[in-house]
Order: C-alpha cells, then sequence, then structure tokens
C-alpha cells in the first residue's frame, strides 16, 4: 500500500469514540485491530527505509571519510515528514480500509 497518498493527519487529533468503536461495538476491540495495523504499517514503512538507505551505505571503516550525502538526507527527512503508522492506521479504519475477522465467532 502507498502510505505517501494518505490523508492521515501529521499531528495529533482527538477522534470521535463512537465512530472508532462503530464497526466493532467494542472500542477495546477496535484499538486492538488498530494497533495492530500501526504495527504493519511501521514495519513497511521501517522495512522500506531501510531498502533506500542501504543504497547510500559505504562498507568503508575509514573515519576520516564521512561526509554528507543529501539525497540520503532527504530520503530520511521525507520518511520523517510523513505521518505516525497510528494516524494512518485510525484514518484506514475509519475510512473502513482495514479487513479483520473474529475467529471465536461462528
Amino acid at each position: 500500500m502507498d502510505y505517501k497518498e494518505t490523508n492521515a493527519a501529521a499531528s495529533t487529533i482527538t477522534y470521535d469514540k463512537e465512530a472508532i468503536e462503530a464497526q466493532t461495538d467494542n472500542i477495546y476491540e477496535a484499538i486492538s485491530i488498530i494497533a495492530k495495523r500501526a504495527t504493519q504499517i511501521n514495519s513497511d514503512l521501517k522495512k522500506e527505509l531501510i531498502d533506500k538507505l542501504d543504497e547510500f551505505a559505504t562498507y568503508n571503516d575509514s573515519l576520516e571519510e564521512v561526509f554528507e550525502n543529501k539525497e540520503q538526507i532527504e530520503v530520511s527527512k521525507f520518511y520523517e515528514r510523513l505521518p505516525k503508522p497510528t494516524a494512518i492506521a485510525v484514518e484506514e479504519w475509519l475510512n473502513e480500509k482495514v479487513y479483520y475477522r473474529q475467529t471465536d465467532k461462528k
């Protein structure tokens, strides 16, 4: 999924409790689902960032060759400006883009 195209808030906002629990009728279950989705998003973003930063990696052990790579800095800043994984997960939950199932119910 492309997390760069999300409409999630970049800063902290207050959400309506009824809107969060509307799909499950249980706020704790909804928060648990959102937390699991946020963990998935976080691992995806981390893997993507590490893959991009590995392109700039140098494998020298020389301390004298420390230099700044502007492209590497821009990539890092871009990922820092993205909304937090929890904000993205809440936005997906409110837009009903998260699939979940209850295995204990028949």
